[in-house]
């Protein structure tokens, strides 16, 4: 009786996390499985590297031909800029995207429904929690070298016009990582190869309608707000503003969303890493 009369223990530190996160998933060891993919990719770096000149390819094409017809086209704040620098963050955002996404659906996949790698990682110290960051992390990495690339393509191209440009980088690795993550959260409700139409249902038109090639002022109101919630949006939003210089408080959203797109996507996937591999 004088057990129920006692008061509770206090909480422990970090147990609202651990009460969201699979108990037991995380071991601090998903590093293991970065070191993992750049060993596979050693070879194969080639592959890996292909996807950089897509978003270079639509540059030149739209950027240098069409924009020589086009013309001017209002920038952030209004200012006036060339085609092809309005064209560059969009696809800026979409070397990110691509680069993420394809790390984070197909190879995750594989691995998950085919090779069974993570049921042999569960015999290990690796937890699902491990695995989720591990892999989400990789895909994380693929597309910011995707972006540092592109980055350096535009330098090349003047179309980088302010010092804030800098500030790109660190962004397109926070867009990655948001792909990235609900990327694999998706991938996990997955079931066949057919199943991955909806991946290309989903970025195709994100990456044409996203504002990547036009201003958002060409559509109807009632599109506008559909758009606006789009991740793509505010990937092309950031990037546009700051490879342009023209950064307003506007950008402080555009982070929001990104960083609650990471924290849903990380704990739906160990998650359902857990529920999947662990039953």
């Amino acid at each position: 009786m004088s057990g129920l009369l006692e008061p509770a223990p206090p909480a422990r530190p970090g147990a609202p996390l651990l009460r969201i996160l699979p108990a037991g998933g995380y071991a601090g060891r998903a590093r293991m499985l970065v070191l993992r993919s750049a060993l596979v990719y050693r070879r194969g770096w080639l592959a890996f590297v292909s996807g950089f000149f897509e978003p270079v390819f639509y540059l030149l094409a739209l950027g240098q031909g069409l924009g020589s017809l086009v013309g001017a086209l209002p920038g952030p704040g209004g200012v006036p800029i060339s085609y092809a620098a309005f064209i560059a963050p969009g696809l800026l955002a979409a070397s990110a995207m691509n680069g993420a996404v394809f790390d984070a659906t197909f190879s995750v996949f594989f691995k998950l429904r085919y090779a069974k790698l993570y049921d042999a990682m569960l015999a290990t110290p690796l937890g699902s929690v491990d695995i989720a960051l591990g892999e989400i992390s990789w895909a994380l990495l693929r597309g910011g070298l995707y972006s540092l690339g592109f980055l350096s393509v535009m330098a090349a191209f003047g179309l980088l016009t302010s010092p804030r440009a800098l500030l790109a980088l660190p962004a397109a690795l926070l867009v990655a990582f948001g792909f990235a993550s609900v990327g694999m959260a998706a991938t996990s409700f997955m079931r066949s190869w057919q199943d991955f139409d909806l991946v290309q249902l989903a970025t195709m038109p994100m990456f044409l309608f996203a504002t990547t090639f036009y201003p958002l002022s060409v559509y109807p109101r009632p599109i506008q707000l559909l758009v606006e919630c789009l991740p793509l949006y505010h990937a092309v939003e950031l990037m546009r503003g700051f490879t342009t210089g023209v950064v307003s408080w506007d950008v402080f959203g555009h982070l929001a969303y990104f960083v609650v797109m990471v924290a849903v996507g990380v704990v739906v996937a160990a998650r359902r890493l857990h529920t999947l591999l662990l039953p």
